[in-house]
This record gives C-alpha cells, structure tokens and sequence, in this order.
C-alpha cells in the first residue's frame, strides 16, 4: 500500500512538472518526420508504384528530383538494376541524397515546408522505403 502511494505521488509530481512547463510560441522552428518500411505485399504495391510512376515519366535512369523553391539540393546515386529513386521538394533550403547499391531497390523522400535534411541508403535487393519530412 506504501508502495502505490509513493508511485502515485511520483506519477502526481511528473505530471504537475510537465504541465507547469511552458510551451514554445507559435513562432519556433520545427519538424515532422515520417519513415515508412513497408515489408510483404505492401513493399510489392510501393515497388509496382514507383516502376509504373517511372514507366510513365519515361524515366530510363529510374530516378527523379522535382524541386519547387530556393536553397534545395537532392542527389542520387545508382548501382545495380531495377532501382528506383524519387526525390520531391516544395519550399527552401531542403538537402536530400539516396544511395542505392543493389538490385530492385525502391525510395522517396518528400519534404515541405524548410530546412529538412535527409540521407538514404538502401544496400541489397528489394529494399522499398520513403520519408515525409515537413518543416516550419
């Protein structure tokens, strides 16, 4: 009985302690990130989307770096087959790289908003991921 006493005092401090603390403005830099690994059927269907994505833009490299915006910079680097890369910025001072080394390997990076920076690499076959990163 002791013991959930003090637990529950412990609990009580901690949740007075973050609650007393105050937030940042609204004006305060910040980011979210997502990083998708689909596996199975799903890594398949993302995999089958870049290639028809890629079929259609007549991409022959299987790589695409679309920019809107001041300050951005995107690299890829292939090797092997089958690889597809998609690199897609809107807004300013974006950095983003994808190694691939190997074969069918597929990933995307899509950044919104300023100053997200990401790197990329996929080793081996049939690798399929992509990251969302917005800033503000």
């Amino acid at each position: 009985m002791v013991s959930t006493r003090i637990l529950g005092g412990v609990f009580g401090l901690a949740l007075a302690g973050c609650m007393l603390q105050t937030p940042a403005p609204a004006a305060a830099g910040g980011s979210v990130n997502i990083y998708v690994t689909p596996k199975g059927e799903s890594a398949d269907a993302f995999r089958k989307g870049f290639q028809l994505y890629s079929l259609y833009r007549n991409l022959k490299n299987e790589a695409r770096v679309n920019q809107r915006g001041s300050g951005n910079a995107a690299g890829v680097s292939q090797s092997g087959s089958g690889n597809n890369a998609l690199v897609v910025q809107r807004g300013k001072g974006h950095s983003a790289t994808i190694s691939q080394n190997g074969n069918d390997n597929a990933f995307g990076v899509f950044q919104f908003g300023k100053k997200q920076k990401a790197d990329a690499a996929q080793n081996g076959n049939g690798n399929v991921g992509f990251l969302l990163q917005g800033g503000w």
